[in-house]
Parts: structure tokens; C-alpha cells; sequence
């Protein structure tokens, strides 16, 4: 009787070859296409949603990290004009809140309205609100805490404590890359240093390790990825001498792998060696800047100190999801008392200093994605971990508020012009359609095609899942 022999895949084949992803590394290095070749995109049942179609494929999220205040950005509140100097704040010291509550305090910015939405916006914001029409807001985020590091926790992950993925590694998980030559989750971080939290706030928590964010220091475009190619110091590091040591390394990695079934952390870093080895290809065109046209450069503010670095990742986030990268992060501001949005000393003067930086470039994107119809499958994401005091600490700062803040989304599935929710008065607390960090990621899974409530993992007899118990569609900003 003849036996039963499985028709296999080329993964599956070179799987069984070599162990794991560590085979797809080593026949990436050592140029073994006759074995086939392999799509370049992930299968079209999850370009197009898991669980229903997908609007969107891809997604940018900027993150504005220290809190940025609503009521001196996008949340107009004329009564802290009225009340400005009285004592009508809480008395003792709120958990979370880094020195009592001051006098109320009025917006020492102007506000307007604009578009034919008539949404009001402050004046360190000019090019942004020219295009407010094209944005849809949540006016009444709310958040469990007033603390950054548990707060930027909850926003990126839905939980306040470590350990958990977060939202770009669920992702990562649900629907794989839109190709095999980048990574599916990049991270973009200020070039002055990392948020709250530092890389936790990209982690992969339990899920496979190779889901978390890749960091990519954008600063200077040639050094973006580290060690992506041997220093030209090591003339022995060329692609012949590496075929003696690959085979070792493949030995050593299968014997761990068998040793360790459950940790992911090995194929995570082969899976790492043969991205790298893609990039060697994809990257250095991906992350060349002078390819773009002189007006595009200046659009996104690259020829002006204060909107550089910024415009450089807003640009190279654009680039980086036109070539295929799934989820791209943007931050603003590193962790630390000041060149964040975390302005405690003098909303006056610290405020305009971070709306500067990020105006142009967010506008340049938004146009950029617009005009090269990227729009049309791409969600673009505009947040920040909490707001603002409407009472002054010490004489013109603003200390932690998690009671509400503004967040707004533009793109494929979003209704243009639109607002949901409202905060009190004062902008201290919400008042209608409050909506949490799982409302949010619950939208934006939808958007992709994913059920919120069916993307789970089984960790520690729980059946875990980025909105935890909690998360609702927020259809009214859905076009």
C-alpha cells in the first residue's frame, strides 16, 4: 500500500527543512527562490476584514504624549472666560493630579470657527483648522486615570497595568503584512527620546513576540535602521562566509525551539533576520527622502527647524503604509517634564511650542493622502492619553485631567465634519457620549474588518482581547 504523502507548501517544506521561520531566513539569505515563489501580500480574505468587508487596510496614528489640553486646542469653552479667577475647583488634591486645584483659568488663546461644520479651533493650530472638515471628533474621551504611564497604557494596550499587547501588535496579529519587505507595525518615536513608558507602550505582550513594534529612528533617513548592513570595517561579514555560520546558527535554533515550544521570542528573532534581510532591498528606497519632490519636502515642513523632525516621520509614515507597512505610530513628545504636551509650568508658552511642530506636517499629511488617493483605504488618527485642568496650577499651567479630552479620526469609513460627545462647561469632566480608549479601538478593529469581541487569546484561562470586557462601536462618526 503506498503511503499518504501530504502536498506541502514551500513554507511548510522549508519548515520542515530548517525549523520554524528560521528556514524562511536562511533561504532568504542564501538566494534559494527556485524553491518558488511566494505571495507578496497577505491572503485577500484579511486585506478585506476577518470578520466582515474591511474599509480600511491601513492605519496612522499620531500620538500627541503628555496630554494635550482641550480646552486651548479644539474644545472651545467661553465660561472659563466668565469664571476666570474663581475658586470653584475641587478641594483636595485629586489622585493623579500633581499639585492642588488652582482658580479657573481661560484659554489665553483665541478661538474661531472654521469650515462649514463651523468646528471651533484655537488659534496654535492655523493650518489645521482649515481642514476640519475633513475630520471627525470625539469630544468626550475619557480615561480611568490621571497618572501618563497608565494612562499611555490604557490608550495604546486598553489596560493600565504592563504585559498586555498593544493595539498595533493586535493588529499585527489579526491581519498579518500587506507585505513580506517591511514590517507590518513600525514605530516612529520623537527624536528627543521615548514616551512614558518607553517600548512597552509597543509591545506584543503574550502575544507572538515577532508582533511587536518595530522602532525605527527616523532623525537622519541613511541611519534609520541600525545595522541593517555590515560596517564596511568587517570585510569577512559578506554574504559567502555567512553560509557556514547560518547553518550553525539554524542547528542551535532548532534545538532551542524544540527545548522551548512555548517561547515565542526565538522565532521572533528569526523572523526578525529574514525581514532584515527583505529590508536590505526595501528599506534604504523606503526611507530615501530626496525621492520626494522639493514642494513635498517643504509641505511637510522639512525645511524649517521647528517642524523637521516631526514632518520627517509624518512623510515616512506616508511612504512606509504606500509601500505596504500595515500600522504606522508617530509620537510627539518624549518622556519628561518639558518638549511634550504635558505642560505644567505655562500653557502660554509651552503649548504653542508643540502645536508649532506638529501643525504643518499633520495638514501636509492629511493633503499628501488626500491627493494621492490614499484616503480611500487609510485611517488616520489623531490622540493623546488625557487632557487638562481647567484650573491653573501655580499662575498659568494645567495639570493632568483624565475627565475628558478630544481625540479625531480622518479617512476611509469616517464621516467628514462631524462630532460626537460634548464636555461639561468647563471642559473638566464629559457630559454626553462619553467614549473610552475601548470605543475607540473597537472602531478602529471595525474599520479593519475585525469584531472586537472575536479577536481574543487565551492567556492565563482568560480569553483575553484588546477592548477587554468593555467597547462599543462609535457609529455616529462612521460614514
Amino acid at each position: 500500500m503506498t503511503p499518504y504523502i501530504p502536498i506541502l507548501s514551500r513554507r511548510e517544506i522549508l519548515g520542515r527543512w530548517g525549523g520554524g521561520f528560521g528556514s524562511l531566513a536562511l533561504a532568504q539569505l542564501l538566494g534559494l527562490e527556485a524553491l518558488g515563489d511566494e505571495s507578496k501580500t497577505a491572503p485577500p480574505e484579511f486585506n478585506g476584514g476577518l470578520h466582515h468587508p474591511a474599509k480600511v487596510r491601513r492605519v496612522i496614528q499620531l500620538f500627541m504624549n503628555g496630554g494635550a489640553s482641550p480646552m486651548d486646542t479644539f474644545d472651545y469653552k467661553p465660561e472659563l472666560a466668565r469664571l476666570h479667577g474663581q475658586m470653584i475647583g475641587p478641594k483636595e488634591k485629586p489622585e493623579g493630579f500633581t499639585a492642588p486645584a488652582g482658580a479657573v483659568m481661560k484659554s489665553p488663546f483665541e478661538f474661531k470657527q472654521y469650515g462649514e461644520s463651523g468646528r471651533w479651533v484655537s488659534s496654535v493650530f492655523p493650518e489645521l483648522s482649515k481642514r476640519v472638515d475633513e475630520l471627525a471628533f470625539l469630544m468626550a474621551m475619557t480615561t480611568k486615570t490621571n497618572v501618563h504611564g497608565l494612562g499611555s497604557y490604557l490608550m495604546n494596550t486598553g489596560f493600565i497595568l504592563p504585559g498586555f499587547p498593544c493595539m498595533g501588535a493586535w493588529i499585527s496579529y489579526a491581519l498579518g503584512s500587506l507585505t513580506e519587505n517591511l514590517p507590518a507595525f513600525v514605530v516612529l518615536p520623537d527624536a528627543r527620546g521615548l514616551p512614558y513608558n518607553q517600548r512597552a507602550n509597543f509591545s506584543a505582550g503574550f502575544l507572538p513576540a515577532k508582533h511587536q513594534g518595530t522602532v525605527i529612528q527616523a532623525a537622519t533617513s541613511s541611519q534609520a535602521v541600525p545595522d541593517l548592513f555590515a560596517d564596511p570595517k568587517y570585510p569577512f561579514a559578506s554574504g559567502v562566509a555567512d553560509s557556514e555560520g547560518i547553518a550553525l546558527l539554524q542547528h542551535m535554533n532548532r534545538q532551542h525551539a524544540a527545548d522551548h515550544p512555548a517561547d515565542s521570542r526565538l522565532e521572533a528573532r528569526i523572523a526578525s533576520c529574514e525581514l532584515a534581510a527583505k529590508m536590505q532591498l526595501s528599506a534604504p528606497e523606503a526611507f530615501d527622502l530626496s525621492r520626494e519632490s522639493e514642494i513635498t519636502r517643504k509641505g511637510y515642513g522639512l525645511d524649517n527647524k521647528v517642524t523637521e523632525d516631526f514632518g520627517r516621520r509624518c512623510l515616512l509614515a506616508r511612504r512606509l503604509i504606500e509601500r505596504g507597512t500595515r500600522f504606522v505610530q508617530v509620537w510627539s513628545g518624549a518622556q519628561g517634564a518639558v518638549l511634550n504636551w504635558d505642560n505644567h509650568a505655562n500653557i502660554q508658552t509651552e503649548l504653542p511650542i508643540m502645536a508649532n511642530s506638529v501643525d504643518r506636517p499633520i495638514s501636509a499629511l492629511l493633503d499628501d493622502l488626500k491627493a494621492r488617493g490614499l484616503m480611500e483605504d487609510t485611517l488616520l488618527i489623531w490622540t493623546t492619553e488625557f487632557g487638562r485642568t481647567p484650573f491653573a496650577q501655580a499662575s498659568m499651567g494645567r495639570d493632568h485631567n483624565g475627565g475628558t479630552f478630544v481625540t479625531w479620526l480622518a479617512g476611509a469609513g469616517i464621516k467628514p465634519g462631524v462630532a460626537h460627545g460634548r464636555s461639561d462647561d468647563l471642559g473638566y469632566q464629559t457630559a454626553e457620549g462619553k467614549t473610552y480608549c475601548y470605543d475607540l479601538h473597537a472602531t478602529i478593529l471595525h474599520l479593519l474588518g475585525i469584531d472586537h469581541t472575536k479577536l481574543t487569546v487565551r492567556n492565563a484561562g482568560i480569553d483575553r482581547r484588546l477592548t477587554d470586557v468593555h467597547g462599543h462601536v462609535i457609529q455616529p462618526i462612521l460614514a
